[in-house]
């Protein structure tokens, strides 16, 4: 029988549905990530939160490379804010409860946003946002776009960008629902099974989600609710080159692995099109940038997917990609930090060659038990329970 407190798993992120499906005594760690033990943390004002650091990346002078000192540089950041419609104290026991108040975090999220001096920023798990981040973020130079989650949930994706450094050519929306139209008997859906996820976990998530339908009618299976965005933005003189972004936020259940991988095909063939779209339109090759949150640890069949990896799998990739911070000395420690679940979570993928763009900085991660994440997040360094993602990119010459 489940307790009622696993019941609404079903709709909270993977990070909040860990938590609360995880039995207090877990058995063996999974290989991708480590559940923390519990810390008070002391209670600060928000004004310690952390400031983001660039490292700047090994500049080797090759030959394709030359010329590329002088190109277009911008910088891009992925950040899962952590929606206020999931921040309660039952799921954050660990956090003080003066960093879970709206008025706190609102602003905290705001400062760090705004910090990062980005060009573009993929956020995730956005809400608030015709009330808030909108107008907030208007008033800071930065314009927007926004995809709201189907259903009545209240968060969505959105990409903020500066006018100034880029114009915005096209933009389309992504409705993972449209899976169940598209659903051919032939799919590969219920078929897979978690192969990054304990017994315990992918049993619970299973009966949790049974709440929606029938978990064994596909149609049901594929109806998440997830979303995502793709844009086309050009470039600011004198480089005007095209450059396409997709957000997106995968669906958090580790034991539903397939409606992950349905998902995260689905982006790849939507991705690709929109890049023959662009392509078409304004006789060009743009640049591919895919960032966001994917509920997926490294290793697992839809992080190999998505980096072409999966030798298991018969299907065409229609777009080879490489990890940015894998291809860059390796994935971060963990992206996101609670005492139900730590590891990696927040990518931002890169087209595997042929790409116009080659980073030049990453946004520096915590390592270990760092100070400021001592205990878990969100606290009053980190307003949300993942920790933001980032580069800076340089155009290379044609």
């Amino acid at each position: 029988m489940l307790k009622p407190h696993t019941i609404w798993a079903a709709t909270l992120p993977l990070s909040l549905g860990r938590r609360l499906l995880l039995p207090k005594s877990s058995g063996p760690l999974l290989p991708c990530s480590r559940r923390l033990p519990f810390r008070p943390v002391c209670k600060r004002r928000m004004s310690a939160q952390a400031q983001p650091r660039f490292a700047p990346l090994p500049t080797p002078q090759t030959e394709s490379d030359a010329g590329a000192e002088e190109g277009h540089q911008f910088r891009l950041v992925s950040y899962n804010i952590l929606a206020q419609v999931y921040v309660k104290s039952a799921f954050f026991p660990h956090s003080p409860s003066a960093s879970l108040k709206w008025k706190a975090r609102s602003k905290a999220v705001l400062a760090e946003l705004k910090s990062f001096q980005a060009d573009l920023m993929c956020i995730q798990e956005l809400d608030e946002y015709e009330t808030f981040y909108k107008k907030n973020m208007e008033s800071s130079g930065y314009s927007s776009i926004y995809v709201q989650r189907s259903g009545d949930k209240r968060d969505g994706c959105g990409i903020f960008y500066k006018p100034k450094s880029m114009e915005l050519m096209q933009k389309e929306v992504i409705h993972y629902n449209d899976l169940v139209e598209t659903y051919r008997s032939s799919d590969n859906v219920i078929s897979a099974t978690s192969d990054n996820s304990s017994p315990t976990e992918e049993s619970s998530g299973k009966e949790d989600n049974s709440k929606y339908g029938d978990p064994n009618d596909p149609r049901v299976r594929l109806k998440r609710d997830c979303v995502g965005l793709l844009a086309a933005f050009k470039l600011t003189d004198p480089c005007e080159h095209i450059l396409i972004v997709a957000n997106t936020h995968i669906y958090w259940d580790p034991a539903w692995i397939d409606v992950k991988l349905a998902q995260a095909k689905y982006l790849l063939s939507k991705v690709s099109e929109f890049e023959n779209v662009i392509s078409n339109k304004f006789t060009c090759k743009p640049s591919v940038i895919i960032a966001g949150d994917f509920n997926s640890t490294p290793g697992d069949k839809v992080y190999n997917y998505l980096v072409s990896a999966n030798s298991e799998s018969t299907d065409e990739v229609p777009l080879k990609l490489r990890s940015l911070y894998a291809a860059n000395g390796g994935e971060p420690e963990y992206t996101n930090y609670t005492p139900g679940f730590t590891g990696t979570l927040d990518y931002i993928f890169l087209l595997d060659s042929g790409s116009s763009v080659k980073p030049t900085s990453l946004l520096c991660l915590p390592r270990g038990d760092s100070a400021d994440v001592v205990g878990g997040l969100p606290n009053f360094h980190h307003p949300s329970d993942h920790l933001p993602i980032g580069a800076d990119f340089q155009v290379l010459s044609s």
